[in-house]
């Protein structure tokens, strides 16, 4: 049976109660999808919808400039996700997680001064072992 949670105003969320909707959004969708095995691109897209439907306002790939010595650099990242305005995920596909996502995810946070963000890696048996939490002075 499937959990839709109501809020009376979403946008009072803080980061972690977005992170709990994060995490049962991942296992709704790894669930569903049947595990790991498939693109990247497939489990994020089916995460933001299920986000979607708990009321949570989502931005997709979104391009972020690198600041050097006072200019922006032409090349710059590409964000997976940005939920609540305030959470950014990061989604994998990886049958072997490398702690290097950890540290990319963590120069995002710097970069855009937010508080949270985490690694989901739907490559796991059991995603809930594929969710990793990094904080920037949360």
């Amino acid at each position: 049976m499937r959990r839709i949670s109501w809020r009376p105003c979403v946008l009072a969320l803080n980061e972690n109660q977005i992170s709990c909707d994060i995490v049962e959004c991942a296992i709704e969708v790894h669930r569903t999808l049947g595990g790991p095995g498939l693109l990247e691109s497939v489990y994020e897209e089916a995460l933001v919808w299920e986000l979607e439907q708990r009321g949570l306002a989502i931005n997709r790939q979104v391009r972020l400039p690198i600041p050097y010595k006072g200019k922006k650099l032409a090349s710059s990242l590409r964000i997976d996700l940005i939920v609540g305005g305030k959470v950014i995920v990061e989604c994998k596909a990886v049958m072997v997680y490398n702690s290097i996502f950890e540290a990319q995810l963590l120069t995002y946070l710097r970069l855009t001064s937010h508080k949270l963000g985490m690694v989901v890696n739907f490559g796991e048996r059991v995603v809930k072992d594929g969710i990793h939490r990094v904080v920037n002075g949360l």
